[in-house]
C-alpha cells in the first residue's frame, strides 16, 4: 500500500467517526425524549433509521438486496446475520426500517457516551458473566415481543478475526426464537467486511450486497432442536459467503 492510499484510508475512517457521531449528537435530544417510555420506541427506531441512512449515504454506500423482505405487519421475527463491520447495525436497521426491532447486545456498549444512554433503554442487554443476566433475557424479550417488536441478534456473538470467514454460532438467538416460537429471518452481508472492516486502515465506498432468506418457522421446534437449527443457519450463511 502506497502512502497516498494509506492517507486516504485514514481520512475515510475518520470521516466515518465524524459522520456517525455528529448525526447521533444532532438527533440525540429527540432520541432521549422518545426513549423515556417503552411505548414510544417505534419513534426511536425511526430516528435510528434516519441516522443509519445518513451515515451510509455519507460514506458512499448503497445497498442492494436480492429479494425484498415481505414481512407481516405486527408479527414478531428473529433477525440474524453475519457480523463483520461497524455498518452491520446500520444496514440492518435500514433494511427493516418498516419493521421495528431491538438488538440483544453486550452490556459493555452501554458505557459509550450518548450512544449508551439510548442503547441501554432500547436494547436488551446481556452480561455474559452473569447467569442472572442471561436468564433475564427471556423475560425482557417477552416484554418487547408483546409490545409488537422483533428481535435482532448476531449469532457469532462478536466480530471474528479478519481471517475467519464465519465464526461459530452461539445458541442465544435460536433459543429465544424457539422459546417464543417466532420465525427466523436470515440475512447475509456479502460486502460489509470489504467496505468497512474493523481494521482501521481499510475500507472503501461502494455497493453492499445482501442475501435475503425467507422466514423459517419455529413452531413445534423444541430445545433439543437448537443445535440443529443453529448449524443449518450457519451453513446457509457460510455457503453465501463462499460461493
Amino acid at each position: 500500500m502506497n502512502l497516498f492510499n494509506y492517507f486516504f484510508l485514514i481520512l475515510y475512517r475518520i470521516w466515518f467517526y465524524i459522520t456517525s457521531s455528529l448525526t447521533w449528537i444532532i438527533i440525540f435530544p429527540l432520541l432521549f425524549v422518545f426513549s423515556l417510555k417503552e411505548a414510544w420506541y417505534p419513534r426511536v427506531f425511526q430516528l435510528a433509521t434516519l441516522w443509519s441512512n445518513v451515515v451510509l449515504f455519507c460514506m458512499g454506500f448503497y445497498w442492494k438486496i436480492d429479494s425484498a423482505p415481505k414481512l407481516q405487519k405486527g408479527k414478531n421475527y428473529m433477525f440474524i446475520s453475519n457480523h463483520t463491520s461497524m455498518i452491520d447495525v446500520m444496514l440492518m436497521i435500514s433494511i427493516f426500517k418498516n419493521h421495528p426491532f431491538v438488538f440483544v447486545g453486550k452490556k459493555e456498549l452501554s458505557k459509550i457516551p450518548l450512544f449508551g444512554v439510548i442503547y441501554k433503554r432500547g436494547c436488551i442487554l446481556v452480561d455474559r458473566s452473569s447467569v442472572e443476566s442471561r436468564q433475564s433475557v427471556f423475560y425482557n424479550t417477552q416484554r418487547k415481543l408483546e409490545a409488537g417488536l422483533s428481535i435482532c441478534i448476531y449469532p457469532e456473538g462478536g466480530v471474528p478475526d479478519p481471517s475467519v470467514v464465519l465464526d461459530k454460532f452461539k445458541k442465544g438467538a435460536f433459543k429465544i426464537a424457539i422459546d417464543h416460537q417466532i420465525p427466523i429471518v436470515c440475512l447475509t452481508f456479502l460486502d460489509n467486511k470489504k467496505r468497512l472492516p474493523f481494521t482501521f486502515s481499510a475500507g472503501k465506498p461502494g455497493l453492499l450486497r445482501v442475501k435475503y432468506h425467507e422466514p423459517q418457522c419455529t413452531k413445534g421446534l423444541k430445545q433439543s432442536d437448537i443445535q440443529l437449527i443453529s448449524d443449518q443457519f450457519r451453513e446457509l450463511i457460510f455457503q453465501d459467503l463462499t460461493t
